[in-house]
């Protein structure tokens, strides 16, 4: 195995060249690849629709082509999904990741081109990898396997030559063969839609496995580790994995899930490296362990706009290209991709962190934040505001939601908070006043709707036993994969569900 190792490491450092070329020049590589997705897919329907052939340049592009979202690319997408090509992109297209970027009633399915496996998902993980082993060179990483805490996938009904499934799932059905004898468990149990099943079947097929790196959502990823300890009577990741060393993680903020696996990793030296792989395409690697941001990938044949939350919801919004955008500010992320989606708002908010090169952390997403009276709370400042109050109270926490509390003759406005905890703080009035007190730190308006109770209460918060939101996203269809419960919401459905769910609960029991 350490032939292994050293020929996997040599084979990603070939990519070295490159990546120096995208940081010395990155508005050349991005313009590059918007060309270039406009020449190949000029003879596409939409293509012709918007008439790619006479594009020469960016100003071309943004005054013939209008940003969009998926409702304005849903009636080409389902075109490709009954088996019709050549409507977005080109090239024959017959996966779709199903986009768990919210819990709403409808989903979307996302085209997933070969280009964009192989140029995007792909060579982002591969990059990750290469990161990782330039600041560890002493790594061994590949004389083990990776375990993988993928999604699952169904046959597309429309087509029986169509299918769908979580971006996890998709990429590793069409994972090349020589790939999989560097991953775990088998394909069988990897894909299972059963999540309780899936965990144990999981847990029972890599005990025995030289697993070396854990790439999953930190929700489920916690889970499989528990199921470990109690499968093994151990309470020590490196009792049964030895050599583990590395945790790729994303799809969620990390910060409330830190001190967590910090205890259920205590005694492992196990280095946490950070990755923004939507269902869209590969977007950001921590490249810098010692950094908490993301460096853009801008070679992974997405072209990237920013559009400044101001614009948000305008008919007609302005963006910005790399050159224009500015550290500290909320945009929107638009891309126009190797996936057919073009001038899309994929429905994530980034700042900058730096320019020079291009990093970034995710604050949040498009519709989740509340903004009921003025206090523009993303979950950036959530998710920092819980983490400070969990270290006061000595709090674990499983996961949270919050809605707004809205004004009636009795109350002030506010906002409700849903959580639910692995270990309960120890003063439940003490996290209360640690969570308000780090989201005014966090956030100056709602700072401002907070002073003296004049427009805002404070935060009202109620635990839930555990298991709650597993139970919810089962009832929603969405338990597993890269699913998750949505940080806040700017109205009160989700919190009512909810609520109205443990109440449900507690009536039938006798």
């Amino acid at each position: 195995m350490p032939l292994v190792n050293s020929l996997v490491s040599w084979y990603l450092k070939k990519r070295i060249p490159l990546i120096e070329r995208m940081l010395q020049n990155p508005l050349e590589v991005q313009h590059e690849q918007l060309m270039k997705n406009i020449r190949f897919a000029e003879k596409t329907q939409y293509g012709n629709k918007y008439n790619f052939v006479s594009i020469k340049n960016l100003e071309d592009f943004k005054n013939k082509v209008p940003i969009t979202n998926y409702e304005g690319l849903q009636p080409y997408i389902e075109q490709m999904m009954k088996g019709n090509q050549n409507i977005l992109w080109p090239s024959n297209i017959s996966w779709f990741a199903k986009s768990s970027g919210t819990t709403g009633s409808k989903s979307k399915f996302i085209p997933v081109t070969y280009e964009c496996l192989d140029e995007s998902h792909y060579q982002g993980g591969k990059d990750a990898m290469l990161f990782y082993i330039n600041q560890n060179p002493e790594s061994t990483i590949f004389d083990g396997k990776g375990l993988v805490i993928g999604g699952s996938h169904n046959v597309n009904k429309l087509n029986e030559e169509s299918f769908f499934g979580d971006l996890s799932a998709v990429m590793m059905q069409n994972m090349p063969l020589w790939a999989h004898f560097l991953r775990t468990p088998e394909l069988s149990i990897a894909l299972m839609d059963n999540w309780e099943e899936k965990v144990e079947r999981m847990a029972k097929a890599t005990i025995n496995e030289n697993v070396t790196n854990i790439s999953g959502v930190p929700t489920w990823t916690i889970v499989l580790i528990e199921k470990m300890y109690e499968l093994t009577g151990k309470n020590c990741l490196s009792d049964i994995w030895p050599n583990l060393e590395l945790y790729v993680h994303g799809g969620v903020s990390f910060t409330p899930y830190k001190e967590r696996f910090k205890q259920l990793t205590s005694s492992s030296q196990l280095t946490y490296l950070e990755t923004y792989n939507a269902s869209e395409g590969f977007i950001g690697i921590q490249d810098d362990l010692k950094r908490d941001d993301l460096l853009l990938m801008l070679d992974y044949g997405i072209y990237y706009e920013f559009m400044p939350m101001s614009e948000y919801g305008k008919d007609f919004p302005n963006t910005y290209s790399l050159s224009q955008v500015k550290i500290g500010e909320n945009y929107a992320l638009v891309i126009s991709s190797n996936s057919g989606l073009w001038r899309y708002i994929i429905g994530d908010t980034i700042k900058f962190t730096e320019t020079k090169p291009f990093r970034f952390k995710i604050t949040g997403r498009t519709r989740h934040f509340i903004n009921a009276f003025g206090e523009e709370l993303i979950i950036e400042n959530a998710d920092f505001a819980i983490k400070k109050a969990c270290e006061k109270s000595q709090a674990l926490l499983v996961d949270y939601t919050a809605a707004p509390i809205y004004n009636d003759d009795k109350h002030k406005g506010g906002h409700e908070w849903l959580l639910e905890f692995d270990k309960e703080p120890t003063d439940i009035n003490l996290f209360i006043e640690e969570l308000d007190i780090a989201l005014k730190n966090a956030n100056s308006d709602y700072e401002a709707k907070r002073y003296k109770n004049l427009a805002m209460q404070a935060p009202v918060i109620k635990i839930l036993p555990r298991g709650t939101f597993n139970t919810w996203l089962k009832q929603k269809q969405k338990l597993g994969g890269q699913h998750k419960v949505p940080r806040l919401s700017n109205n009160r459905t989700i919190v009512d569900e909810i609520c109205g769910m443990m109440t449900s609960v507690k009536q039938k029991r006798p």
